[in-house]
């Protein structure tokens, strides 16, 4: 009979308080399951004493997560965070060690996570990772594993709740960004500091690691060119609904003509559309797949439960003596992307705050012209001389080295009163 898989887990917080209920009070099910026992066998977190749903008295308890390493465990469950730190003392020695790991950490993974693949399979070990990319979607095997016979060729999704969350509440109730914001705040849907999140960090750490996966890439964040959400308006939304489009911020990973083009921003996605429809606290993702066909999956993307959901099936997959490589392809076949970013080709919305004022609209429009950038479709709004009025464009396709160009010179006239909105459209 196969010996159990023993397991040690660092951190017991939301999550590795719901992956150690999970494994106590489910264990016989889920060792039918792997095809193994999976025994719990060793706990560390930064309070021993702390009430929990997990009752962890009867395992072995260490003060220093960087101990587990050597507790005896088979494999670590890594649930500390942060990129640095006794997360990834922790990580390394375990993968030294001999011992596989699971891990959520996606800030570690972006960082480091070409390097800790080549750890662990100069080891002969598992990194697994799945709940640290949309939480309790699958993606990671999917990517790594189900969609690989004719390749991928892009990658988009929405990868943090928090800001879905909020253009959802902006869009259903006309409040402003820091109004809903600060309602999220309240109700927990936000972080006390919540600049990981609505700056679009925390999505460029997950998109790091898809495109890694989809791809074969080292993950590089300075190669994610990130905007956040902080600069959309309820007119932006009131607009964007107008032309018949949402505002989602995406994570957008494709291959083009001129390399793999990695960026999150917010972009105008058609209502009607899978990425469109998704509402709330949710996460989603589109894969285009090749001659496959494009695959979409939703679900939640943080919380105990869906991210338990998704390091118990790591643990199950390490059960049955999957170890392959953490990214999909062996370490040292990795590519490392160089050069800049391609730009964006695509259509744009483009939204001016300027003086009513006679010849404005032609100013604009010649600049754009002078740029190469063409209109497709325009909104203004009433006549109200002389005071701020905004005028609304949607442009066909064009390079974005294009229009950031004619919106720099349009920046400059003195009738324009407030830098120009710029954002892509997204098909969803």
């Amino acid at each position: 009979m196969t010996a159990p898989l023993r397991i040690a887990i660092a951190g017991l917080g939301t999550v590795g308080g719901g992956v150690a209920h999970l494994l106590l009070a489910r264990g016989d099910e889920l060792s039918e399951r792997a095809g193994r026992g999976l025994e719990l066998i060793a706990v560390s977190a930064r309070k021993r004493m702390k009430p929990r749903t997990a009752d962890v008295s009867a395992l072995a308890w260490f003060d220093n997560p960087v101990a587990l390493a050597s507790c005896g465990a088979d494999v670590i469950v890594e649930l500390i965070g942060g990129e640095e730190g006794p997360a990834r003392a922790l990580v390394e020695a375990s993968l030294r060690g001999g011992k596989h790991v699971v891990t959520a950490n996606k800030a570690l993974l972006a960082y480091h996570g070409a390097e800790l693949a080549a750890l662990a399979e100069a080891h002969n070990v598992a990194l697994k990772f799945e709940a640290a990319a949309a939480g309790g979607i699958p993606i990671v095997k999917a990517l790594r594993e189900s969609l690989i016979a004719y390749g991928i060729d892009a990658v988009r999704g929405i990868l943090n709740g928090t800001c879905n969350y909020i253009l959802t509440e902006m869009e259903a109730t006309g409040r402003t960004f820091d109004a809903v914001l600060a309602e999220a705040q309240r109700l927990g849907f936000a972080e006390a500091d919540p600049a990981l999140d609505i700056g679009g960090g925390d999505t460029a750490h997950k998109l790091a690691l898809l495109s890694s996966l989809a791809f074969g890439v080292v993950p590089d964040l300075d190669r994610i060119k990130t905007e956040g959400i902080a600069r959309i308006t309820p007119e932006d939304i009131g607009f964007a609904r107008e032309f018949g489009f949402r505002i989602k911020l995406l994570g957008i990973a494709r291959r083009t003509a001129n390399g793999i083009d990695q960026r999150v921003q917010p972009a105008m996605v058609r209502a009607g559309t899978p990425l469109a429809d998704v509402e709330g606290a949710f996460n989603a993702i589109v894969a285009d797949a090749g001659a496959a066909g494009p695959f979409f999956f939703e679900g939640r993307g943080a919380g105990e439960a869906p991210t338990a959901s998704a390091v118990i099936a790591d643990l199950v997959d390490v059960a049955r003596g999957a170890n392959g490589p953490a990214m999909g392809r062996p370490a040292a076949k990795l590519k490392t992307l160089s050069g800049m970013p391609p730009a964006r080709v695509s259509a744009f919305y483009l939204r001016f705050e300027v003086l009513d004022v006679p010849g404005v609209l032609a100013e604009i429009a010649g600049r754009l012209a002078e740029s190469l950038v063409s209109i497709e479709s325009m909104i203004q709004r009433g006549r109200a001389p002389g005071e701020p009025v905004s005028i609304v464009m949607i442009t066909h396709e064009c390079s974005e080295t294009h229009v950031a160009r004619a919106l720099k010179v349009i920046a400059a006239s003195d009738k324009v009163l407030a830098a120009p909105c710029m954002i892509p459209m997204e098909a969803g």
